[in-house]
């Protein structure tokens, strides 16, 4: 009688593949996450009134970064079979969504915003971008390939969205008056 092994429980050799960019992408985001705090060691210098917004604007913009750097580091786990990589992959994607979909339906940060549209890249692109992640950690089960692809794509647009609001940020942190905000 042959047995035949379980390609779920095997290592998956497409991740080897995929290792240079989780370490760039693990790169990039340790070193953004540094001048994330760069960032607001200026606010705190310059006694911004608007300390009451670090959890809107802030605290996800770091946890954006933050995912992207947990993610390139689980993903270079040596051995990972599919099934390891899908769990790991779909929880943060799953995480991610619930995080980010809790900006819809809380009230207190909905309208704490300077501006109504600014939920879109605060929360919409992110929502999206956890949903690349969470899809392709599913997809990784069936068609690692395209799996893969799909969460290098949210990867990507976690780390342009979380740049584009420490961009917003700084500018907001530079151009307010010392004291104001």
């Amino acid at each position: 009688m042959m047995h035949l092994a379980n390609p779920m429980n095997e290592p998956e050799p497409m991740l080897e593949r995929w290792a240079n960019f989780y370490l760039l992408m693990a790169e990039a985001a340790a070193a953004l996450i540094g001048l994330l705090f760069v960032v607001i060691t200026l606010a705190a210098e310059r006694r911004l009134s608007a300390t009451a917004k670090i959890p809107i604007y802030l605290t996800p913009t770091a946890i954006y970064f933050a995912s992207v750097l947990f993610l390139a580091a689980v993903l270079t786990f040596p051995n990972h079979t599919r099934l390891t990589a899908t769990v790991c992959v779909g929880l943060l994607g799953v995480i991610g969504l619930v995080y980010t979909g809790s900006f819809f339906f809380r009230r207190s940060i909905r309208s704490s915003y300077y501006d109504p549209l600014e939920w879109i890249p605060y929360a919409a692109f992110p929502f999206t971008a956890y949903a690349l992640v969470g899809s392709g950690g599913v997809l990784c089960l069936r068609d690692p390939k395209l799996g893969l692809t799909l969460v290098a794509a949210g990867m990507l647009a976690l780390l342009a969205v979380a740049i584009r609001n420490s961009w917003a940020i700084a500018i907001g942190i530079v151009s307010a008056p010392p004291g104001r905000h």
